[in-house]
């Protein structure tokens, strides 16, 4: 049988429950809500460490976050690992292309790829006017930068809107035709990939958006469909400290704080825009494969790198481990069904983007290299019951927010290194995350088991978080571990 082609498609900081057909009050998602209706949806999917760049390091290598070694985010530490997504599909006979956002280093680091037409977003490492040392200037990498140039003129720009890239509680209309925004070039170019690719070969195809994440830049068409509606109000949490939020809030790059409710709402209303935005450039994308009669022989995976809290306790963009960060929307869908999916059918079980490399090998009856930390989601979506992890153990390293978390998707447990402050949420009763259990009697048990679980996945870290079976408070965390700078520094 002819091997099937495969589409990953992911967005950058949507949240978990951004989906209409999940039951958000608010956002309109109809392609995305049909991919729910007809494929497998996957309700406890979790980014490990959830920012950019240890979130896509996961999506590449199938490797959990203590083996790939990005525990937290820091740009320029170099891309050397031995199998890739991209890589390992190239090996099974796959034409591969990336359209969109790597967020890799070097920038054109291919990572396996045949080809990737690049565009990261606004990164503040290679917009350094003073520092140019590292050849990745952004007039050099960024295809998207210079292909509006030449359509928009010359002194196009991606600040042009004077939004910065981190500015989660400030929004405006995209200033430019609706065809110039990053959204509609990413499927752009994806739909001429499908024109230019080789027809002697399956092809993979990431479609990787830099949207919804800031800056909030929506078409207006799509900011007037929320502008006008009443919000419900964010998630608060009783463990909150509304003494330390009320501090905060009016800097548009705030991560905390009390923002002016007209500026929120606006906020909330340019992000779901984004989302509605992607949307229909998906179901623009799925009509260019039915169009080119691909699409019946195409496993479509549709996720995002992480999420963005948008308000929830108080907080905004991503890295800490509350759903509204850390939990991400994840469907399969099968066009063909070749794979014997459950169409329409929900999963409990608790997955992590590792989980996407080895379900594409496995669906293009690639080999898995036994480096891969994740699992196929194939049997899952086909109804069956493989043994499966018990938990997600998750971290980021975050100044004095820094953290490890570890979750089923019922219960979470939560342990800030630096303070050694412990959360428990009983996510069932709880999904907002709003009462704090740590000290209730009748948790106590659970809360131990979850420690212990905890103390596991740490014990022998070089960061020294674990002594004698114990939870050791005030050690430095590390955004990369030892492993990854000495590979990165030897390949360099």
């Amino acid at each position: 049988m002819k091997k099937p082609n495969l589409l990953l498609i992911t967005v950058d900081q949507m949240r978990w429950d951004c989906l209409s057909a999940l039951g958000h009050p608010i956002v309109e998602t109809p392609n995305l809500d049909a991919l729910v209706t007809k494929g497998v949806t996957f309700e406890n999917a979790y980014s490990a460490t959830p920012t950019c760049i240890p979130a896509r390091a996961a999506i590449m290598t199938g490797l959990s976050q203590r083996s790939h070694g990005r525990v937290g985010y820091r740009d320029r530490v170099r891309w050397n690992y031995p199998h890739t997504i991209a890589g390992e599909l190239a090996k099974a006979g796959y034409h591969t292309q990336c359209v969109g956002k790597m967020h890799v280093y070097p920038a054109r680091n291919l990572c396996g790829f045949h080809n990737v037409v690049l565009h990261d977003g606004y990164l503040h490492h290679n917009r350094r006017m003073d520092d140019i040392s590292a050849g990745e200037h952004f007039d050099h990498v960024d295809d998207y930068l210079n292909w509006a140039r030449r359509t928009a003129g010359a002194s196009f720009d991606l600040i042009d809107n004077g939004l910065d890239c981190n500015a989660s509680t400030v929004a405006r209309p995209w200033s430019q035709p609706e065809h110039l925004h990053p959204t509609n070039w990413c499927v752009s170019e994806s739909i001429d990939f499908l024109r230019r690719r080789d027809p002697d070969k399956p092809f993979f195809l990431w479609t990787s958006f830099v949207r919804p994440h800031s800056p909030l830049d929506p078409p207006k068409p799509y900011l007037d469909m929320y502008s006008e509606l009443n919000f419900p109000e964010p998630p608060v949490g009783d463990w909150v400290d509304e003494e330390a939020a009320a501090q905060g809030g009016l800097e548009p790059t705030t991560s905390f704080g009390h923002v002016p409710k007209r500026r929120l709402n606006q906020a909330r209303a340019a992000y779901y825009a984004l989302i509605s935005h992607i949307d229909d450039q998906i179901g623009r994308l799925l009509i260019a494969l039915q169009e080119y009669g691909v699409l019946n022989d195409t496993l479509i995976v549709f996720t995002s790198d992480h999420g963005e809290l948008m308000g929830d306790h108080h907080y905004f963009r991503k890295a800490l481990p509350y759903e509204g960060s850390a939990k991400v929307p994840f469907i399969a869908f099968d066009p063909g069904g070749r794979f014997g999916f459950r169409r329409g059918s929900r999963v409990e079980r608790v997955i992590e983007l590792r989980d996407i490399m080895p379900t594409l090998l496995d669906a293009a009856g690639a080999p898995i290299p036994e480096t891969v930390e994740g699992e196929s989601l194939l049997p899952l979506c086909k109804g069956e019951s493989p043994e499966w992890r018990a938990y997600v153990h998750g971290e980021h390293a975050y100044g004095k927010l820094s953290h490890h978390f570890a979750t089923d998707g019922r219960e979470k447990y939560i342990w800030f290194s630096q303070t050694g402050e412990e959360q428990f949420f009983d996510l069932g009763s709880d999904p907002g995350e709003r009462f704090n259990r740590i000290a209730d009697p009748a948790c106590l048990p659970r809360i131990s088991e979850w420690r212990e679980r905890v103390i596991r996945e740490l014990d022998g870290r070089e960061e020294g978080y674990v002594e004698n079976g114990t939870l050791i408070v005030g050690r430095t965390p590390k955004a990369c571990l030892d492993h990854l700078l000495q590979s990165s520094a030897a390949d360099s």
